[in-house]
């Protein structure tokens, strides 16, 4: 399957990217395995997190049959073949770094960089980004997307990352979001499986 379309049918699955931040390689299993029993199909693990490759080489192989595993907050080319190498089909940036994004195109990988300007969108997409992530959204609204739905290209993913809550998603929806990137309203290190499920199924009832 091409890094797109597995993407998108993700997402068609369910529209949310966990961003487990912190977490660690003897609890990576049992968290993934609850985000994915709640509904979740996509999880990041950024590389500021603890061993990070070796958590997402235990979550590629008991998750990686059934959901898109990868990295986040990815600042260097050279860290695509090694997340690749683990088992890890997703490279997700806080920026919109070209050479990150050639790189994971070059692999066959799914690349999410992050931008905030249409002038960033359009040189991600160009370097070979997959989908792209509109990052911070707290500094912005609903009416933020849909100006730059007008002329981003409308078979371009877009995932909404930054504040996001379960009853504030539609409103990013309407507007032309895509899907969603969850951090610590969804995560944070130290919490059991069953706090990240029952935090997992709010974010999907919101959804509707």
């Amino acid at each position: 399957m091409k890094p797109k379309e597995e993407l998108l049918q993700r997402l068609h699955e369910c529209p949310l990217v966990a961003i487990i931040r912190g977490v660690t390689p003897d609890e990576v299993e049992a968290i993934g395995e609850a985000m994915y029993q709640a509904g979740i199909r996509i999880i990041e693990v950024p590389l500021n997190s603890p061993q990070p490759l070796d958590s997402i080489g235990r979550l590629a192989k008991c998750l990686g049959d059934r959901a898109l595993i990868g990295a986040g907050t990815v600042l260097d080319p050279a860290d695509v073949s090694r997340i690749r190498d683990v088992g890890g089909g997703l490279i997700v940036s806080p920026s919109t770094d070209t050479e990150v994004i050639a790189a994971t195109a070059q692999a066959g990988m799914v690349s999410a960089p992050g931008f905030f300007t249409p002038s960033e969108a359009f040189q991600a997409l160009k370097a070979g980004a997959t989908a792209l992530k509109l990052f911070p959204a707290e500094a912005v609204t609903p009416a933020f997307v849909k100006a730059q739905r007008a002329v981003l290209p409308k078979d371009v993913p877009l995932l909404v990352v930054g504040g996001v809550k379960p009853d504030t998603m539609q409103a990013w929806l309407d507007a032309g979001a895509d899907g969603f990137g969850l951090g610590s309203g969804l995560y944070k290190p130290g919490q059991t499986p069953g706090d990240v499920a029952a935090q997992a199924r709010a974010y999907v009832q919101g959804l509707g």
